[in-house]
């Protein structure tokens, strides 16, 4: 049996490498279904034909549930952007690139990203008003209904390179069939938790890319704001909060 290495630790998991394969192992209070309900979104990732590892098993761990994926050997495209700060423009440009590669794809057996908007908006009750939730529902539902391939978490940490310079995105659990400038509204939100101008050359790529316009984009921003703020990571929530406050984007 090959060594187990642990490469990651989060409040509701830990990852190992294990030879040949990834292994997630979840927390019981994460819940069975949320360890299959992972699984599949990557399975059905999978036969979008978008190339992914691939998920081999899930599994019992004593109390716990853990899912089994493919290893890909490389660095994290976040890694490789701090690593190479003076090429940061180049390696945005392949980032989006690789985004905009995904959003080429459908998956229909894949939640639908407005179903999904949708939930995790009326779930903030003990964050945002009802007449927030309302404005942030209502402008939901005016969206165009697209059906493309979104990641739902698209950021530097989960795009690997390997070192012959292949992609691979990886942890599908948020992805649906849905809106691309949704999905990049994330993206960019999660920049600008971090850094403004970095945020800023993301969405400059990506709307030349897409021939999208910004304003379009920013109209997806409060209910991307409203999405992240289930996380529920304090360090994020008065940045999110100022973001998902729709009535001043009006």
């Amino acid at each position: 049996m090959s060594k187990k290495e642990l490469i990651l630790t989060r409040p509701y998991k830990k990852v190992y490498r294990e030879g040949d394969r990834i292994v997630k192992v979840f927390t019981k209070e994460h819940g069975k279904a949320n360890v299959f309900n992972e699984a599949l979104c990557q399975a059905r990732v999978e036969e979008s034909g978008f190339a992914i590892p691939r998920v081999l098993e899930v599994t019992p761990i004593g109390e716990e549930w853990a899912i089994a994926i493919e290893f890909v050997e490389g660095k994290t495209m976040e890694q490789i952007m701090k690593e190479d700060a003076a090429n940061l423009k180049k390696h945005m440009e392949a980032f989006v690139d690789l985004q905009l590669s995904m959003h080429s794809k459908t998956a229909p057996r894949l939640t639908l990203q407005k179903d999904k908007f949708s939930r995790k908006i009326n779930s903030l009750k003990d964050v945002l008003d009802a007449t927030v939730r309302y404005e942030l529902c209502t402008r939901l539902d005016t969206m165009p209904n697209h059906t493309k391939l979104c990641h739902g978490d698209y950021n530097p940490s989960n795009v690997l390179v390997s070192p012959d310079g292949t992609m691979h995105v990886v942890d599908w659990a948020h992805a649906t069939q849905g809106n691309a400038s949704g999905d990049a509204a994330i993206t960019y939100l999660q920049f600008a938790l971090k850094n403004q101008e970095t945020a800023d050359l993301y969405l400059d790529l990506f709307c030349k890319k897409s021939d999208t316009a910004k304003q379009y984009v920013q109209k997806w921003m409060p209910i991307a704001a409203a999405a992240q703020l289930t996380k529920g990571v304090p360090e994020e929530r008065e940045f999110l909060l100022r973001w998902a406050d729709i009535i001043d984007f009006q």
